[in-house]
């Protein structure tokens, strides 16, 4: 029979390549039956489960695992057929390290998703956006290190990056300055990332104002976070510059806060009756959680005072809302019952404007 392949160390005949086909598409499929079988238990075992995290964490590994099978299974049959030995030979280097790679990769995603199920499941919201953030950050470090050591040795595996690496180890010194030069942004990634799983200056869901913008935190990578405002624009801040520079959380350990309503009246306005109606309507607003209501004239000036009216809510969302709320019924109050309290700003000549009664000039 003609040879279908002929290389200096591998001749295969049609027999011998139909033979190892048919070798290695067996070994492939009871692989893949076995893999069925295992996948089918543990999903059975997940659904006694009493929290959906096993099933979650599951999902992430059923890809992984099926590589794995492949690649157990090619490994098998090189074992009992030389041709499939010849090729398996030849890429075993490279596919080993990826199918191991990737499921360790699997392995550490699988396990974060299923502790950030199980922390949303028994946790309070602030406690769970604090270890949903620091589970988050230090599985994509250990993601991170993973697929460099993966791609590491896969690229050792070429006969000509393995030289180059010698030549460079008999250069150490230059090597290691090109090397940390080249990897310094990650690597300040990298390190900002660890320090903010440690340190938490910020979790996700946290509200926080930066460059002036407000906004809650979506996402937390490790080398940047995006802070999503209340018109739905995407802020992209580095995450290092929220360890370099200073910002504003404002829900570091709870939602709940006071905020300002301010009103600049005329200095004749009586106060006592403003701070009756303004203390009237917040007690009867759904959104005050009771906790702080006052009303005090923070300055007077020669031509107006300034009132501070504070209210305080369980959730930054309805702060806002009562805010507003007490803002648009104190003006309309004073409208309507002290309308002289409102600063008005004219111009006033005796007789009217001394053009006023003149006839409009040419265009």
């Amino acid at each position: 029979m003609k040879d279908l392949v002929e290389l200096p160390n591998w001749a295969i005949t049609w027999d011998e390549a139909v033979r190892s086909a048919l070798i290695a598409g067996i070994a492939i499929l009871v692989a893949l039956i076995l893999y069925g079988v295992l996948m089918a238990a543990l999903r059975w075992l997940a659904r006694w489960s009493d929290t959906e995290a096993d099933s979650v964490a599951l999902a992430k590994l059923r890809l992984p695992l099926k590589f794995l099978a492949v690649e157990m299974a090619l490994s098998l049959a090189a074992q009992v057929d030389q041709n499939i030995h010849a090729f398996w030979a030849a890429i075993d280097a490279f596919v080993v390290p990826a199918v191991f790679g990737y499921l360790l990769f699997g392995i550490v995603r699988g396990f974060a998703a299923g502790l950030e199920k199980r922390t949303e499941e028994r946790i309070d919201s602030v406690a769970a956006r604090s270890r949903k953030t620091r589970i988050q950050l230090i599985s994509r470090t250990v993601s991170s290190v993973i697929i460099f050591l993966t791609l590491g040795i896969i690229l050792l595996g070429f006969p000509v990056v393995r030289d180059v690496g010698t030549g460079l180890l008999a250069s150490a010194g230059l090597a290691a300055l090109a090397i940390g030069a080249a990897a310094q942004p990650a690597l300040k990634s990298l390190i900002a990332g660890l320090q903010m799983a440690i340190t938490e200056p910020l979790r996700l869901g946290d509200m926080v104002k930066i460059n002036g913008e407000v906004g809650r935190v979506e996402e937390i990578k490790m080398s940047f976070i995006t802070v999503r405002s209340w018109d739905e624009r995407v802020t992209i801040v580095p995450t290092s510059r929220f360890l370099e520079e200073s910002f504003e959380n404002w829900s570091r350990t709870s939602e709940a806060l006071t905020g300002p309503v301010m009103l600049h009246l005329d200095p004749a306005t009586p106060v006592a009756p403003i701070r009756a109606e303004f203390e009237r309507f917040v007690q009867t607003h759904p959104l005050f959680d009771g906790r702080n209501m006052a009303l005090l004239m923070t300055e007077a000036y020669p031509e107006s005072i300034e009132l501070r009216l504070s209210v305080s809510s369980v959730t930054i969302g309805d702060l806002w809302n009562l805010r507003c709320s007490v803002r648009e019924h104190m003006i309309t109050w004073l409208q309507e019952n002290l309308p002289d309290a409102l600063i008005r700003h004219r111009l006033e000549t005796p007789g009217g404007h001394p053009k006023a009664g003149e006839p409009a000039g040419p265009n």
